[in-house]
């Protein structure tokens, strides 16, 4: 489990066919947190509670009952309650960016594919497309799923579960498509949907180095300070210190979990995350009590790319799950940046390959601001300061610039090196010497102590 405490190292999982065939009865009510035989919301046995009736074309419904045609009533309010019961529900049967649920869920409904999954075990074709195992194990995990106590714990964690429709679902998330989230787990009393308007992602390596922690801590409370959401992992590393960077300066930070959202992952974090809990938001795929496996962390990283304007990787080896990030952002049309590192560090070997292809260099928020953000959010302009040799006539630097860096020089020998008059010569001199540069010493002339050692000189020096 040590690898699935980050991104780092975690490669995608084979996924597509949902939870593994025939599971125990005692693993999938492990899941649920009920024991082996125990008779729940949706158990397919007579004990199971009817869902709320819906009334046709009732999916998508707003939290407040409203249908979209302007009329509210308590059946609409029956149809929402029930779509957000069968999905809580779904959360614990299939697993985070299950394409082939996905596609069900979109075929039949919510509150269709979970009455398929507790409908008897010999109805034929119940799910097309899955072999008579991977629908044995769906339907122990819907048997075990009880949806209304997820609902309590996640209450009792100060949390809510928001669905597809609520006022507070950020619409991004529709790109990913058949892989979008049955719904999140939200802890945290800020508005999801309007902070994802205006949030950035920050990911790295878990074990990142001194360089690399300072650096994501300085862009995110750069972020913070420029009134950008920071969003990552809450793992070690990267995410931490992008995390503490946001809350120090004040700012908002999002942390999205691949476990449930009142389970404290990693354990050394749980001051950090409780802190992100009271000052930002907490959110997961998964319900109440569920613990992480490395395949969902790599899907969490997909909710990370969806959710924000565009991906920031600080340090990432070539097998990291923060490159898994940035591709994923890639696909869906978001901004993919880069903080490069040492050449010679294999923690900066795939932000570096990344910077090679689509993605673009940042080196602190006022950068990573340009990218992402409106019109006329421009960095400053960066060049070196302008020193005093760099405002003299060109004629008047070259003359400067023919003086030894020790000694003196004749006004003759200085003309035939510049190419001018002796009479014209001494007027530049005169020039020099006004602005400090040179002075006279006897018949020749010489660079000020304030010339040949500042730190303009342009030879030698001392």
């Amino acid at each position: 489990m040590r690898r699935g405490e980050g991104a780092l190292d975690d490669e995608p999982a084979d996924h597509a066919e949902g939870p593994p065939g025939e599971p125990a009865d005692g693993a999938a009510a492990a899941r649920s947190g009920s024991a082996p035989g125990a008779v729940t919301a949706y158990g397919s046995r007579g004990g199971a509670k009817p869902l709320p009736e819906a009334e046709p074309g009732s999916r998508g419904v707003a939290p407040d009952g409203s249908t979209g045609s302007g009329h509210t009533g308590q059946a609409p309010r029956a149809a929402a309650d029930g779509e957000r019961l069968a999905r809580a529900a779904l959360t614990r049967v299939i697993e985070p960016g299950d394409e082939r649920g996905g596609r069900w869920l979109r075929e039949f409904g919510a509150r269709g594919l979970l009455e398929r999954l507790t409908a008897p075990p010999d109805e034929p074709d119940a799910l097309p497309g899955a072999t008579p195992r991977r629908l044995a194990g769906y339907r122990i995990r819907a048997a075990a799923a009880d949806p209304e106590r997820d609902l309590a714990a996640a209450a009792a964690a100060d949390g809510r579960f928001i669905v597809p429709g609520d006022a507070e679902w950020p619409t991004q998330l529709d790109d990913l498509g058949d892989a979008r989230p049955l719904g999140l787990w939200v802890r945290g009393r800020p508005d999801l949907r309007k902070w994802a308007l205006c949030s950035v992602a920050v990911v790295g390596a878990r074990a990142c180095t001194p360089y690399g922690a300072h650096l994501a801590a300085s862009l995110g409370s750069g972020l913070a300070e420029r009134g950008w959401v920071v969003v990552s992992g809450a793992a070690f590393g990267i995410d931490g210190a992008a995390h503490r960077g946001a809350l120090a300066a004040g700012g908002a930070t999002v942390a999205v979990l691949a476990c449930g959202v009142d389970v404290v992952y990693p354990r050394g974090h749980a001051q950090l995350i409780r802190r992100v809990a009271e000052q930002g938001l907490v959110i997961g795929e998964l319900p109440p009590g569920d613990h992480p496996t490395p395949s969902r962390f790599i899907l969490r990283n997909r909710v990370i790319a969806a959710l924000t304007r565009g991906t920031v990787v600080v340090e990432a080896e070539y097998r990291s799950g923060s490159l898994v990030t940035a591709r994923a952002a890639q696909r869906l049309g978001r901004h993919t940046m880069g903080v490069p590192g040492p050449v010679t560090s294999g923690l900066s070997a795939g932000v570096h390959e990344l910077l090679r292809g689509e993605g673009t260099l940042v080196t602190d928020a006022d950068e990573v601001v340009e990218l992402i953000g409106e019109m006329g959010d421009l960095a400053p302009e960066r060049r070196g300061p302008v020193l005093p040799r760099d405002l003299l006539d060109p004629l008047s630097a070259r003359l400067l610039a023919a003086f030894p860096a020790r000694g003196t020089a004749d006004p003759e020998g200085l003309a035939r090196a510049v190419g001018l008059t002796p009479d014209e010569t001494g007027g530049r001199l005169y020039e020099l010497h006004s602005l400090g540069f040179v002075e006279r010493v006897g018949d020749r002339w010489q660079l000020t102590r304030c010339a040949s050692h500042g730190p303009n000189v342009w030879r030698g020096g001392a």
